[in-house]
């Protein structure tokens, strides 16, 4: 996919329970429009969207729970240890997914978009976009979060941590690198900073891509 949107698009990415939503709301109170893809692949397996069909017709019916809707919990199970239907998965909807956030960047109108991508590092799409933020966090304080979060044991977090692309590898993907082992306040401020930064650097590329 060669399209490039108009619009100056910052990736926000980052490893489970770094802090991307309070990182992506703290920009959105400043005015910035983001697009999030996690979103959009919930709402394109809404009951009645195109793409629920073709996982219900890939996966089988016993795929959808009794209301007709995608049983995420029974998709996870399926394709969290077995890498051929999790592809077989992401072949159906990697592609809607970049055909809808193509279609949303192209209605923004703001000097800059951030656009969160959670599995950024594992993507080989959108290799248009025009810098890479990463929130960051030691792996000590991810695996506590997501204990915490996801009410689940040491071993169950460190497993979700090693199934993501490592640490140092997004680190290396990355223009920008917020640190988010602070407080919220300290977070706000690195958020604050760069925003003034993407608005100087956005104004000065006027929409031209790499």
């Amino acid at each position: 996919m060669d399209e490039s949107p108009a619009i100056y698009t910052v990736v926000l990415t980052g490893g489970i329970a770094s802090g991307k939503t309070a990182v992506s709301d703290h920009f959105a109170r400043l005015g910035v429009p983001v697009i999030d893809t996690d979103r959009i692949a919930r709402d394109i397996v809404e009951p009645g969207q195109p793409a629920l069909k073709s996982i219900a017709d890939s996966f089988g019916p016993g795929i959808l729970d009794g209301d007709g809707a995608l049983d995420r919990r029974e998709m996870r199970n399926l394709i969290f240890s077995d890498p051929v239907l999790k592809s077989r998965l992401e072949n159906i909807l990697h592609p809607l997914i970049s055909k809808e956030v193509l279609r949303q960047l192209g209605r923004q109108t703001g000097p800059y978009c951030i656009l969160v991508i959670p599995l950024f590092a594992e993507s080989s799409s959108y290799t248009w976009v025009d810098r890479v933020l990463v929130v960051d966090v030691p792996e000590e304080v991810q695996i506590e979060r997501v204990m915490a979060r996801d009410l689940i044991g040491r071993e169950q977090a460190e497993a979700i941590l090693q199934a993501q692309t490592s640490r140092r590898g997004r680190l290396e993907l990355a223009d920008d690198v917020l640190d988010n082992s602070g407080s919220f306040s300290d977070l706000k401020k690195q958020v604050e900073k760069l925003h003034g930064f993407y608005l100087e650097t956005a104004g000065n590329s006027s929409g031209g891509h790499h």
